[in-house]
């Protein structure tokens, strides 16, 4: 039942990739369509996440990156992926909340590099459910980055099995330290043990 937690790394996990697939599927649907006061008339326009919201892929890569490195480092490395991952969440919070809150101005850049033009044009534009997808992807990645905040002291990294090569290797590091400590004495460690001729 513990893999069910949204404090495990297995949840984690499948959260952060879950979501960042997701803003990558919303960033290349229409997120706003409208139109465009031209000289020559009104002209349709249209803008996809990406378009609108350029950074939108990067966010994604980045939080999924970050949630495989919490999931497979350090607990040093592991807090500082966690960080990253809260902070692409919000990013992506960012994007999404400003095309949401102002269409036409994020779609006036765009329609004037459409148009052949620098700056910005007025444009009447309306918002598709696409860029509340990408708000739903983001809140995903920031659960997930909670969670695993919460959930990573009792984590186990990917390296437990290499621990106990390493214990091995102690126990022959002090065994070698002991036959110095012999030689120190003046006894040869590597001389047969005497044989007890009494019995």
């Amino acid at each position: 039942m513990s893999r069910l937690r949204v404090t495990s790394k297995a949840m984690v996990i499948v959260l952060a990739v879950g979501g960042a697939l997701l803003v990558l599927v919303s960033g290349s649907r229409e997120w706003v369509h409208g139109s465009v006061q031209d000289p020559l008339g009104a002209s349709q326009i249209t803008g996809t996440g990406t378009e609108v919201a350029s950074g939108l892929a990067a966010l994604a890569l980045v939080g999924a990156a970050a949630a495989l490195a919490s999931a497979t480092s350090g607990r040093v490395v592991r807090r500082v992926a966690l960080v990253v991952l809260a902070l692409a969440a919000v990013g992506l919070g960012v994007l999404s909340g400003r095309v949401l809150h102002d269409p036409s101005g994020v779609m006036g850049s765009v329609a004037a590099r459409a148009m052949g033009r620098t700056g910005s044009v007025q444009t009447h534009v309306t918002t598709t459910a696409w860029p509340w997808v990408c708000l739903v992807a983001g809140l995903l990645l920031l659960v997930a980055a909670i969670g695993g905040w919460v959930g990573a002291s009792s984590w186990r990294g990917l390296g437990a099995r290499y621990e106990a090569q390493g214990t091995a290797t102690g126990a022959r590091g002090q065994r070698v330290a002991s036959d110095w400590d012999r030689l120190d004495a003046g006894d040869d460690p590597t001389a047969p043990e005497p044989r007890d001729l009494t019995q």
